[in-house]
């Protein structure tokens, strides 16, 4: 008995009214009760403008004594909530400490504003030992967002929160959000093997889209020595923007020219070859005008086959067409940022 009211003593030292500081307040006109029977005095009117559920608890109890009991967590953590009513913040160790009580709090008592800030001071604060606990709140306190991050954590450290104490508790009381869980990884997962494809695929359309740009280039205007006919063999030609990609092809022209297995698919490098004619042939829109050897040949062949080509084929010409497109696009948006202002004025008023 003693020792209970030493500590009660020690307590009454110790307490602040959630409303400290805030200036002339008239004198509290209830109390919250805590689960250990503490007392806090507080203003109804606050309390009741900053939390609806609160408010319908206080209308209730209008003709009797005023106090609202709120159990279940820390006493601090209640002080903390009435404090957030009155000055809208709290420090940044008090949500280290009592995030996850506060918003079950705000979510119970309907107090938005805390709840959003709670959400986001959680997300920040995620780690491999509280993951599963923010969890299954944020699914409780119905958090949305909350709850994706912490999906998304876990998928990222799946192994790390596997060996948690809490992970295996999860696993004995609560099989549906472990199923749950495990399902969002695996779908995660293949999301990102699609991206992955559809990326590299993405590249190669892009590659072989340059490829035909380096190919028209090289048969109509010539770069550094591999050019058409009527180029001058002693006439060099400085190397183009995409050199990289054109020297390559210049590469397969040489090799093409002089290789005596050309024929019959003999040799892999003639086999590209003709496979960049061919890819050429059946993107080019102007066979009869086209500077690239063997187009109209390979446009003849394919009308005579009709719908000969195979579905593949077709996909492959259909996906670098639009690749071009694309890298059309962006080029000309490019130039047209990077034209003076003055440029481009001038431009409109022409077109006036």
């Amino acid at each position: 008995m003693q020792l209970k009211k030493k500590l009660s003593a020690r307590m009454r030292l110790k307490y602040v009214p959630p409303y400290a500081g805030a200036g002339d307040m008239p004198e509290p006109d209830m109390y919250v009760f805590t689960s250990a029977g503490q007392r806090i005095s507080a203003h109804s009117k606050i309390l009741a403008s900053a939390s609806p559920a609160l408010e319908s608890i206080i209308e209730k109890n209008q003709s009797t004594e005023r106090k609202i009991t709120i159990s279940g967590v820390p006493f601090d953590a209640v002080h903390i909530f009435l404090q957030f009513m009155y000055f809208a913040k709290f420090s940044n160790e008090q949500m280290e400490k009592y995030g996850m009580h506060l918003l079950a709090l705000s979510h119970v008592y309907s107090v938005q504003q805390l709840k959003q800030v709670c959400t986001r001071g959680l997300a920040k604060r995620l780690n491999v030992e509280n993951v599963v606990d923010v969890l299954q709140l944020a699914r409780l306190c119905d958090a949305p967002d909350l709850y994706l991050k912490c999906m998304r954590f876990l998928t990222n450290n799946y192994k790390a929160v596997e060996e948690t104490e809490a992970w295996k508790f999860l696993q004995d009381h609560d099989p549906h959000l472990e199923l749950q869980i495990l399902q969002y990884i695996d779908e995660t997962e293949l999301r990102r093997k699609r991206t992955r494809r559809h990326r590299r695929e993405q590249s190669l359309y892009m590659q072989l889209s340059e490829a035909m740009d380096c190919l028209e280039h090289i048969c109509s205007e010539g770069c550094t020595s591999v050019g058409p006919c009527e180029m001058d063999p002693n006439k060099h030609k400085g190397p183009c923007s995409k050199f990289s990609t054109c020297q390559g092809i210049q590469l397969l022209i040489k090799h093409f020219g002089a290789c005596k297995k050309r024929a019959n698919g003999g040799c892999s490098r003639c086999t590209r070859m003709w496979q960049l004619f061919k890819l050429h042939s059946s993107i080019c829109d102007e066979p009869d005008e086209c500077r690239v050897p063997l187009c109209r040949q390979f446009k003849l062949k394919a009308q005579q086959d009709g719908r000969g080509n195979d579905a593949r084929w077709r996909l492959l010409v259909k996906k670098v067409a639009s690749a071009r497109a694309i890298s059309s696009l962006s080029l000309a948006m490019r130039k047209r940022v990077d034209e003076p202002p003055d440029h481009v004025a001038s431009s409109l008023g022409e077109e006036i």
